[in-house]
């Protein structure tokens, strides 16, 4: 069990300087070890996040019988293949990632294997029905508690159907759940997302050699399609830094003072970048060099100076490209000049907290003007923040991070009841911000 860490913040003293990396993106990372553990020959990995979400998912992997070894700079997975996926000896834990869990039980939905799958205090709470209940469609069959949550036992299927699946509501992981899942079936498999999410399932799958297709629909929503069984063969990969990560610096060097920082190797995915959209409206001074493509995926250097925002609009149709990063945004909007709205925010309610209401609490705790209206947030930016409040993380290692920022830029300290989970997803977080000349007192 991990052991809680609280945490004050008080305001910086100094502006941010510096050049740093940020972790490996941690969808990427979690999508590059299973594909590789279902691939024919070795694959290296470079720049695997090493955070606690990750190493569970390279615990599962290995545990169905991928080879695993961790050198210095990267990671050797020697693969199983397409359907030879062995039956673990003991319960698969998937530790604080949804996205991990969603995605591992498309893979053995179509794997003639039994399989339980558990994970912490928070994913334990978390629904996995959004991708139960359309895999079942396949022939495997799914065991869970009430509510349709973790434990949850899969009793996968050799014969599975592939699907024709239209999501309901625009995810990522439910369309990557569908689409690994249907890598073992023979046939089409298809998925009719309303708006484009994330596309790395799709990006790596190619990379592996599978001829994934992509085309418009007539409502504006994307069909992706692929022949299975599929037939993957190894090809080494470099994770670019996690964007969802490097969004916390960002607003940090935007907010404070006299700041100037420079992040690399950020991962530049259309579908990931909305944060610095937004945040580019708002009037941010930030500036993309280098750019290049790396593995199928666009890289390239952030270069990042303290700014004046003013508050934003933020359509509902750009929330998938964002969805990790509102506790944060709102933080920025939070010292906007202006009032600032973003829009159509349900899917934060079934994130690792319901973060919707957990980012309200966040900033009302803290002295800022903020009001819900169905699944709206809008936030009166103001000058000075007061802080001095209690940040309630409920296991959520971005409103822990959220909450750390937030004390570097408001004017009382602000307590943060738990920053153990931010080692999911951004080990070295504090030691990162400290070294930009944050001051964090651990």
């Amino acid at each position: 069990m991990t052991q809680s860490r609280p945490l004050t913040v008080s305001a910086a003293q100094t502006g941010l300087k510096g050049q740093v990396t940020v972790p490996g993106d941690k969808s990427i990372s979690h999508r590059a070890l299973m594909l590789a553990a279902l691939a024919q020959g070795t694959t290296k990995i470079y720049g695997l996040l090493e955070g606690e979400d990750v190493i569970c998912t390279s615990k599962a992997v290995e545990a169905l019988g991928a080879k695993l070894q961790r050198n210095k700079d990267f990671w050797l997975v020697e693969g199983c293949g397409v359907g030879h996926l062995k039956e673990p000896g003991d319960v698969l834990n998937m530790g604080n990632s949804g996205t991990a869990a969603r995605l591992l039980a498309g893979v053995l939905a179509t794997h003639p294997i039994v399989s339980m799958m558990t994970g912490d205090g928070s994913l334990r709470t978390r629904p996995m029905g959004r991708v139960s209940d359309p895999l079942s469609e396949t022939g495997a069959k799914f065991v869970t508690r009430d509510g349709k949550r973790l434990p949850m036992t899969i009793i996968g299927t050799g014969d599975g159907k592939p699907l024709h699946y239209k999501l309901p509501v625009a995810s990522a992981q439910v369309k990557s759940a569908i689409m690994l899942a249907g890598l073992n079936c023979t046939g089409q498999t298809c998925v009719e997302e309303p708006v484009a999410t994330r596309d790395h399932t799709e990006n790596m799958l190619r990379h592996f050699g599978l001829d994934v297709s992509v085309t418009e629909s007539d409502n504006g929503g994307r069909f992706i399609r692929f022949e299975g069984p599929a037939s993957l063969k190894a090809r080494d990969i470099i994770v670019p830094g996690d964007p969802s990560s490097a969004a916390f610096p960002v607003v940090a060097a935007l907010l404070i003072p006299n700041s100037e920082v420079v992040i690399e190797n950020i991962g530049l995915n259309l579908l990931r970048t909305g944060i610095f959209t937004t945040l580019l409206e708002m009037g941010a001074s930030i500036e993309i060099k280098n750019e290049r493509i790396e593995g199928g995926e666009k890289v390239g250097d952030l270069h990042v100076k303290a700014s004046t925002l003013h508050g934003v609009t933020v359509p509902a149709e750009r929330a998938p490209s964002m969805i990790d990063e509102y506790p944060i945004l709102s933080v920025a909007c939070a010292l906007a000049q202006g009032t600032s709205r973003l829009q159509g925010l349900a899917e934060l309610r079934v994130k690792e907290s319901d973060r919707l209401a957990s980012t309200v609490a966040l900033l009302e705790s803290n002295g800022a003007t903020v009001s819900v209206e169905n699944d709206d947030i809008i936030i009166q930016g103001q000058t000075h923040l007061a802080g001095g409040g209690l940040v309630k993380t409920h296991m959520d290692h971005r409103l822990a991070m959220s909450g750390i920022i937030l004390g570097l830029v408001a004017q009382k300290a602000v307590k943060i009841d738990d920053t153990a989970f931010i080692e999911t997803s951004f080990p070295g977080f504090v030691t990162l911000m400290n070294n930009l000349g944050a001051g964090i007192k651990v």
